[in-house]
Formats: structure tokens, sequence, C-alpha cells
């Protein structure tokens, strides 16, 4: 539904969806999607609600903590499973269908949890923006049942933001982060090595001030970061541009390259033709 509807309509029908439902458990990152959907699935039925998190090392530092304090805050129940995804050929050989494979699995594996609690209902954190971006997770998704219940009522991206605000969510600001192997080039195998390498390679630009960037992981050589369009020139400050090669270098690459035209979410899918774009959408 893209009619226009207020935030205050929007909400009313997502309480009033996930309160359809009975029981619910979601998919829940910690990200401001799903913290949103989390917070309208406790607030719709309570102790029937659950929020399931994976613990898997292709996600930052610290992102299981931040997904569990979230939980805390809203109130919700909250468990955390050990992913596999790393034990699967068809995810790390990294092709353009990764990300089918790997919600596969998570969502098998979370709806075998939801079995075992009684749990009606699978929901994500997908919103109306994401059909229009390269996204092959949501077939995996519609696969295996899950409601998005944010896209089905209507939020955008924007319409989140507001809502997390409005309902003093801490992270409703928070920048994207999606799993670290989005960052590595199509073809290029996946493993702990290499998330970790970038996983370090952010948190040291991330402690030069900077709240978006990534570190594209290229053939194993190459890092090649994006920042916002107007932080490009803080990377080549002296002293600054020494330091941040020294140390990038020391976790394993071997160049490190300043990407002249900024962050843009999903750069890594340039390279796709568009016959395997809209095949995989």
């Amino acid at each position: 539904m893209t009619d226009g509807a207020s935030i205050e309509t929007k909400t009313e029908r997502l309480l009033d969806l996930c309160r359809s439902f009975g029981s619910c458990a979601v998919a829940f990152s910690g990200g401001v999607d799903s913290t949103v959907a989390a917070k309208a699935v406790f607030l719709a039925l309570g102790d029937q609600s659950i929020a399931i998190t994976g613990n898997s090392p292709v996600e930052a530092e610290g992102h299981l903590d931040g997904a569990s304090k979230l939980a805390q805050l809203i109130g919700i129940r909250h468990e955390v499973i050990t992913t596999t995804e790393l034990d699967d050929p068809n995810y790390t050989r990294n092709g353009p269908d990764r990300c089918y494979h790997c919600k596969t699995g998570i969502y098998s594996q979370i709806r075998k949890r939801m079995e075992a609690l009684g749990i009606a209902v699978l929901v994500d954190g997908a919103n109306v923006d994401d059909t229009s971006d390269y996204r092959p997770g949501i077939q995996a998704a519609s696969e295996q049942k899950a409601r998005s219940v944010l896209a089905e009522c209507g939020f955008s991206k924007d319409d989140i933001r507001l809502l997390a605000k409005q309902w003093e969510l801490p992270i409703w600001d928070k920048p994207a982060s999606p799993c670290l192997a989005s960052r590595v080039s199509y073809g290029t195998q996946i493993d702990a090595r290499v998330t970790t390498m970038i996983d370090r390679a952010e948190q040291y630009v991330r402690a030069l001030g900077l709240r978006v960037v990534r570190a594209r992981y290229h053939d194993g050589d190459i890092c090649r970061l994006e920042v916002p369009p107007e932080e490009i020139a803080r990377l080549c400050e002296p002293g600054t541009r020494e330091a941040l090669v020294n140390h990038i270098r020391g976790l394993g690459f071997k160049f490190v390259a300043n990407d002249l035209e900024g962050f843009r979410s999903g750069s890594m899918n340039r390279v796709l033709p568009a016959a395997t774009l809209n095949s995989l959408k």
C-alpha cells in the first residue's frame, strides 16, 4: 500500500495486522527496520512475540550486543541462534544469489525454533523501498513464508525512521549496516578471515568520526573505501592518509583505495548484467 496514508494510519494498520497473527517471531538484526518490526509485534502481541537474532561471523563486531540491548529496551523476549551460512558452499562461493542462500538458511533455522515454541508467524523488516533494489533475499523470505509487515502496511524507509523516532528507539537514525559479506566482490570466496579484515577496516575509519563507511574487498588485494562524498577529503588529510594505509595494509590488504565517487548502497552490483539483476529481484 503506497497510498500516501499518514504515519498514524500506517501504524494502526501495522498493529492490527500483527495482532491478527496471534503469535509472532521477528528475524531481528537490530537495524532500524527489524527494530521497528519487533516493537510493533511486541505492542500488538506482548508475551506471544519473540525476536530471534543470528550470531554470525559475517556481522560486524558489536552486532549481537546491540541487538540484545534493543530487545531489552523494547521488552520483547530475545533468543540468539548460531547461523551456519559459512558451511554452505552455495553461500561461500559468493555468487549473485548469495543473499538468497543466506536468508534461506537463517529463516529455516528460525522456523525450527518457532516450531519448538509454537509460534505461528515469521516477520522480517523489509519495506516498500526494498523492492526497488536488487534483493535476492526477498525471494528467500517469500519461500520461507515470512511476512514483510512494514512493506505490507506501506512503510518506506523514511516512514520507518519517523516511527522509530516517535517510539523513542535510539537507532532511528542509525546508518544501514548490511552484513559484511556484501562488501566482497562477487566470485571471491567468503570466510571468517575476509569478514574480519573488512570489519576491522571499517571500525578504524569509524573511529576517525565517520558514521558511514564501506570497506569493499576486491580479489583479496584491494580495500576500496567508500565514504560520503563530503567526507572523502578527510581520508586524505596529512597524517590521516598514511595512518589509514598502514593500518589497513596491516590487516592483510595489499592496496588501499579511496573511492572518489563516494558511498552508494549496493555498489558491488554494478558489475552484474541487467539480466541477472532482473531475474533475481
